[in-house]
């Protein structure tokens, strides 16, 4: 699979976005959040990501060693994105593909690589 273009949102719409993405390569990851959210990640160069509506809708939270900056909908709670740094250092978006236009998310958390985020 190529990267492609992707148009998403949270559940209400008040947080949208797009992005280039390459679906080839999901996570799904068993720490404390990601476990009970269920999120399916992709991930993106913040470069490459664009949030077109709702910068002042989002909650942020940051857990564990708060590196990563966990953004919700301050409306309908729903974690489309989060952003952190990539171990190279450049700046990255963890994009939750539940919240992806037009994508099966199910087929792709049956082929994503499972990530040992609790033991961090």
């Amino acid at each position: 699979m190529a990267v492609e273009h992707y148009h998403g949102s949270c559940q209400c719409g008040a947080v949208a976005f797009e992005a280039d993405l390459d679906l080839d390569s999901p996570i799904t990851c068993n720490c404390s959040r990601c476990r009970r959210l269920g999120s399916v990640l992709v991930f993106a160069p913040a470069t490459a990501f664009r949030q077109t509506a709702g910068e002042g809708a989002m909650t942020s939270y940051r857990f564990n060693r708060n590196v990563i900056d966990h953004l919700f909908c301050a409306v309908c709670g729903i974690e489309s994105f989060a952003r952190g740094t990539a171990p190279d250092g450049s700046a990255v978006v963890a994009v939750n593909a539940n919240c992806l236009d037009g994508v099966d998310t199910r087929a792709l958390a049956a082929r994503a690589q499972q990530v040992d985020g609790a033991s961090y």
